[in-house]
């Protein structure tokens, strides 16, 4: 695959002299260090949105009524593509505004953070703008009907209007990722996380508003992430200023550029997964509800391998930024390294207690073979996914993030179809979960080739920088 060269200055000049601005922690120090550190904070605000979710649920269960909580699961499909839209900006917010501060330019690193802030704003506006007068539609086409499309409807009437609270919370978060304020990220997302789950009993239950009590606390929550994270981005760090909308329009098709193939790379998860559930249906329904428990189990058994897609690229754009290619590779290395470690102790965690998981979520029959398998067999796997997280996150920060795109919809086409059918005839609904696993060994691999071999071209392209202590 042949390489251009990235443009050493991708957006419009600025007037010197660059003003001071945060340090650049990742350009020296323990980069293992640097990346457990981001990865772990990074795991607890995943978590925390991951309790949330399972409070909100659990509360509104209480209810007793089933067409409540196949609502919120309608409604939760709709907006899965609002919050795609969020991490594509979150990640061009990372893969600019990093390596600004990398290379010590404090000003283009203010200007870039405050065009993403209105790109990001402009973004969600329209996208709420298209979705809003199309809801009844869009929940009928993905199969809500009845009283259920009536409760699906009135609950993202009231969500959906806060899309732009959502991106803009999820880029004042990937902002403070890329200055190296992990601590202060999680805050942004743990802040909204535990709004939710202390309004939720008091909303649905004590005050008796039931699904829309649960829309009310999305609501507030959202609204305090997003509080908190301008707070932390202006006060802290003062990486936002008034718009100066000649830079804005200047910047806008290199934020283009980086965040709509990060929200097409963000859409292939849910397709390839569709793929599966196809697939697994041609057998039972025991075996879709298999799938569906390993659906949630993987989240939290490799919360720190997700967390490290968005930890990983604050750290190779800084290093990028202050030309120091030698990190940049050592932190692909030391990345790879601790996904092996997490993946192991996760596994270990899930070869012990799969008779407990089959236990709680009631499984039965192929339901609980299907979940013992995975648990046991198929986990360790999982490393290769996490190869594919980190090389993905990579490609973005280095300036390609069309390859991530590319990379990730081959695996959810190429690597997800022929292999689970041939593990369907060879193997059961066990071998769609190996198929869908292999496909991701051979992408995972694929993925680590293509990004040292950009990092190998880049920096043939910028030349060796002197090397730093």
């Amino acid at each position: 695959m042949s390489v251009e060269p990235v443009p050493s200055e991708p957006v419009a000049p600025l007037p010197p002299p660059p003003a001071p601005g945060p340090p650049a922690r990742f350009v020296t120090g323990s980069v293992m260090r640097h990346i457990l550190v981001m990865t772990g904070t990074g795991a607890v605000g995943l978590m925390a949105i991951f309790v949330g979710d399972f409070v909100n649920i659990l509360f509104l269960g209480l209810l007793g009524d089933v067409a409540v909580l196949a609502a919120v699961g309608y409604a939760a499909s709709l907006l899965f593509f609002t919050v795609s839209a969020g991490i594509g900006l979150a990640i061009a917010t990372a893969s600019l505004v990093s390596p600004a501060l990398g290379a010590g330019d404090a000003a283009r690193a203010r200007r870039l953070s405050t065009n993403l802030f209105i790109a990001s704003l402009l973004t969600s506006l329209l996208l709420l703008a298209i979705m809003w007068p199309l809801l009844r539609t869009l929940l009928q086409a993905i199969g809500a009907s009845g009283r259920t499309l009536e409760l699906a409807l009135a609950y993202s009437n009231l969500v959906v209007p806060t899309v732009p609270l959502l991106v803009t919370a999820m880029c004042a978060a990937a902002t403070l990722r890329s200055v190296g304020d992990a601590r202060r990220a999680m805050y942004v997302t743990l802040s909204g996380a535990l709004v939710n789950v202390a309004l939720d009993p008091i909303f649905i239950l004590w005050l008796g508003w039931g699904l829309e009590g649960a829309a009310i606390a999305t609501i507030l929550a959202r609204l305090c992430g997003t509080v908190l994270g301008l707070w932390l981005v202006v006060r802290t760090y003062k990486l936002a200023a008034a718009p100066d909308w000649d830079a804005f329009r200047a910047d806008f098709p290199v934020i283009m550029k980086f965040a709509v193939p990060a929200v097409l790379a963000n859409i292939a998860t849910p397709v390839s997964n569709a793929f599966v559930t196809l697939t697994i249906a041609k057998f039972s329904d025991a075996a879709v509800a298999g799938w569906a428990v390993v659906g949630r189990i993987t989240p939290v058994a490799f919360g720190a391998i997700f967390a490290m897609s968005g930890s990983i690229g604050p750290i190779i754009g800084q290093n990028l930024g202050a030309r120091q290619f030698d990190r940049v590779r050592l932190s692909l290395s030391e990345a790879l390294r601790a996904a092996v470690y997490f993946t192991g102790i996760a596994w270990l965690a899930l070869f012990l207690l799969a008779p407990a998981l089959v236990s709680l979520f009631g499984a039965k029959g192929e339901a609980a073979d299907l979940i013992i398998f995975n648990c046991r067999w198929m986990a360790p796997l999982f490393v290769f996914f996490g190869l594919l997280f980190i090389s993905n996150a990579a490609c973005n920060t280095l300036g390609r993030p069309h390859y991530a795109t590319i990379l990730n919809w081959a695996r959810a086409t190429l690597g997800t179809l022929p292999f689970t059918a041939l593990g369907a005839q060879l193997g059961g609904s066990k071998g769609v979960l190996a198929g869908y696993m292999a496909g991701g060994v051979v992408f995972g691999l694929i993925a680590l080739m293509v990004v040292f071999r950009l990092v190998r071209t880049l920096e043939q392209d910028f030349g060796k920088p002197a090397q730093t202590s």
